[in-house]
Order: C-alpha cells, then sequence, then structure tokens
C-alpha cells in the first residue's frame, strides 16, 4: 500500500497561467503561499499547483493573486535534462485533484461570484 496525498490551505502568489491544447485539455498553474507555523520566521513556503481539465477551468475564472484556496492532491516531480549543462533536474509539483474556493467576494477583485466554500 502506499499513500501521496497533499492538502493545502494558502493564498495564490500569481494569477492562474492557462494553456488549453489542441486536443480540448486545459492546464492551469499556479503558484501557492503557505504559512509554516514556527517562531522562527514569518516567511511563507511556496508550492507550484498543476490543474486539469474542469478544475483548471475554474481556476482560470475564479482564483486570482491574493485568492485564499484549499486544495487537496498529490505530489509529483517534474525532470528534464539541463540544456546548458547536461544535469537531470526535478522539480516538485502538487497534482491538483480537487480545489476549493475558501475566499469571499471581498477577497478578490470584483469578483462575480460568492466562493465562500465552493468544492471543485
Amino acid at each position: 500500500m502506499s499513500i501521496n496525498i497533499v492538502t493545502l490551505v494558502g493564498r495564490v502568489g500569481s494569477d492562474p497561467d492557462i494553456k488549453y491544447f489542441e486536443s480540448g485539455s486545459v492546464k492551469c498553474r499556479l503558484t501557492l503561499a503557505v504559512k509554516r507555523r514556527s517562531r522562527n520566521s514569518d516567511e511563507p513556503d511556496w508550492f507550484t499547483l498543476e490543474l486539469w481539465d474542469k478544475t483548471a477551468e475554474v481556476a482560470g475564472n475564479y482564483v486570482r493573486k491574493g485568492s485564499l484556496i484549499g486544495i487537496k492532491g498529490s505530489l509529483k516531480f517534474d525532470t528534464w535534462s539541463d540544456r546548458q549543462t547536461g544535469a537531470n533536474r526535478s522539480t516538485p509539483i502538487i497534482r491538483v485533484d480537487q480545489l476549493d474556493l475558501l475566499g469571499s467576494k471581498r477577497d478578490g477583485e470584483g469578483g462575480t461570484t460568492d466562493t465562500s466554500s465552493e468544492h471543485f
């Protein structure tokens, strides 16, 4: 048995980066700042989120920089070969399966829907 579940609540660091593919798939990338409970630091931990299809479209329509969201997903690693050095590189990505819009209308910049507890 193995488990790969990530649950985070935090504020979005930038507006969603949406890509549409000829296949009809939609991909969204976001950064999420999550405060770690610590006496020594107020610096947040930053996570890169990847959302697909309907969840990606919802994020593109309702999520903006500063939005409070909750996510549930799994950890994966994107890997590539560095063009200059040829070294293998990787970066952690959270593949989001569930998106919860936790903020109110006032958290966004004139959002058109009350997202106080919507789940996608």
